[in-house]
């Protein structure tokens, strides 16, 4: 049958809500999705025997310990898995995946969009320190803004050290107000059934920014984040200034897999469209390195 938690599909439920679970018997469901949800390959069998060979014959009710210790290995083969555990917690497991719930457009509004600080110095230097990508429908006011101030700057410095990633939408509508007025594609998104692709948009003439550009990361620079920066790495538009950034490339999914434990789980892997390659495990490696509490001071040294 499906994968809709009737009687003989493979995605059932293994517990009730507030039934707890054995440490094996867990990660068994972790690897039900996962080969639910992650493109194949041999990363994934790789994650899968790693996982089942580790944690084989643990009877143990599942604590959040154990929890870390799954977690920590899943991460060697990909960054953006989390599992979050809550002994309290009593929630229905999920039979399918819902996706992400919808943002309140109110808490959007409170932090506006993420843009944390807009500066323009005397010496002509635009900064914007970013600090998530919020949803493109409600995030792109404050963006259009932001990049209206940048225009007759001497030169950019995009502050990503902060930022924990967000909509690849709004990844895009950043790196079309960078990379030039023509149409750029940026990504392809591999799911386990279908391929999306990421471009930026065609710009009126003349609209894009076209200043010289550093772009601050950090260790903490996290999933679409550390896209934006691989991509004008890329593309050879930003001199990327700071730490290696955490490497998560994949795009992941919430999934309630037990009454106790959320996971981010992955379901695609991203394919820049200029290398072919990723940042996944290897993060996003900086141009100029230093520390992220230097990297302001080192960005503002550089010649342009």
């Amino acid at each position: 049958m499906n994968g809709d938690g009737r009687p003989g599909s493979p995605y059932r439920l293994i517990m009730s809500t507030g039934e707890h679970t054995g440490v094996t018997e867990f990660v068994h469901h972790l690897v039900r999705w996962l080969r639910r949800l992650m493109p194949p390959g041999q990363r994934l069998d790789r994650l899968i025997a790693d996982l089942e060979a580790a944690f084989a014959g643990r009877p143990e009710l599942l604590t959040a310990a154990d929890c870390h210790a799954v977690e920590s290995l899943a991460q060697v083969h990909t960054r953006h898995l989390e599992l979050h555990f809550d002994a309290d917690a009593t929630a229905d497991p999920d039979t399918r995946s819902h996706g992400w719930p919808p943002v309140d457009p109110e808490q959007v509004r409170a932090r506006a969009a993420g843009v944390r600080e807009v500066r323009r110095l005397a010496d002509g230097t635009f900064a914007l320190t970013l600090d998530t990508l919020d949803p493109v429908e409600f995030a792109s006011p404050y963006m259009e803004a932001a990049f209206a101030l940048a225009r007759g700057a001497q030169r950019l410095v995009l502050d990503l050290r902060g930022n924990g990633g967000g909509d690849p939408a709004t990844l895009a509508l950043i790196a079309e107000h960078l990379l030039g007025d023509d149409a750029q594609a940026l990504s392809e998104v591999i799911y386990r059934d279908r391929r999306r692709q990421w471009w930026t948009r065609t710009r009126p003439a003349g609209s894009a920014v076209t200043q010289d550009l550093a772009v601050l990361v950090s260790s903490q620079t996290y999933s679409s984040a550390e896209a934006l920066a691989y991509h004008l790495q890329a593309r050879g538009r930003a001199v990327i200034v700071g730490e290696t950034t955490r490497g998560a490339a994949d795009h992941v999914t919430p999934v309630q897999l037990t009454g106790q434990v959320v996971g981010l789980l992955p379901e695609a892997t991203v394919i820049d469209a200029v290398t072919g390659a990723n940042w996944e495990g290897s993060g996003v490696i900086p141009d100029v390195a230093c520390t992220a509490a230097e990297a302001w001071d080192v960005a503002l040294a550089r010649s342009v």
